[in-house]
């Protein structure tokens, strides 16, 4: 498997967290190309404290806003060069997490699902179980596949929604591949844990 990318419905919903469970359940690799503000932990940071040892690619761009990569670049007078976003050349498969929503904005001319369709990986979709998950979820579905970025299923976080869940499996005519509750506290061995209790690995496989 050459590997997977992260995308999500939002941000702030948990997506470095599953990006973190998939880079220790599947042995794999973990580049975040752009990051976006660098005050608190950054992403890469996480991933290295929630899956000890786990290798991981430096970020492309270090960007000091924490806001959309496209602004951050603009207000730190940076311009993002989209041939430096290619996927590199490591052994084995590669979690390769995108920066909020689908359609967040790269650069002037790149949103984030362009940027997962150069990839040329399957994708999994980060989605909370609260109000409003099924309209975003199928929309996210919805822009991925219409740029050609097969879909590798959905992982819901938080409380189960039995309901929301079921409806985005069906209309979106995607895997359930499991529910990651909240994780308090959250520590390497609790998302280890929680990961192979709670996600199917088969799909991805």
């Amino acid at each position: 498997m050459k590997g997977v990318i992260v995308s999500g419905t939002d941000t702030g919903i948990g997506k470095t967290v599953v990006a973190a469970g998939l880079t220790g359940a599947l042995g794999a690799t973990y580049w975040k190309p752009v990051q976006s503000g660098l005050e608190d932990e950054t992403d890469s940071e996480a991933v290295a404290r929630l899956v000890p040892g786990a290798r991981i690619l430096p970020e492309v761009y270090r960007l000091v806003t924490p806001c959309s990569p496209h602004e951050a670049a603009r207000i730190d007078g940076v311009e993002i060069d989209v041939e430096k976003l290619r996927l590199p050349d490591v052994d084995g498969p590669v979690v390769v997490e995108g920066a909020g929503g689908a359609m967040v904005p790269y650069a002037d001319d790149l949103l984030a699902a362009d940027l997962f369709a150069d990839l040329g990986m399957p994708a999994v979709v980060v989605a909370r179980t609260m109000l409003g998950t099924i309209s975003h979820t199928l929309m996210t579905l919805e822009v991925l596949r219409a740029r050609g970025v097969p879909v590798a299923g959905v992982i819901f976080v938080g409380e189960a929604e039995l309901v929301a869940e079921s409806a985005i499996q069906r209309f979106g005519a995607v895997a359930h591949l499991g529910r990651l509750p909240h994780l308090d506290p959250l520590g390497a061995s609790a998302l280890r844990d929680a990961f192979a209790a709670n996600i199917r690995l088969d799909a991805l496989r």
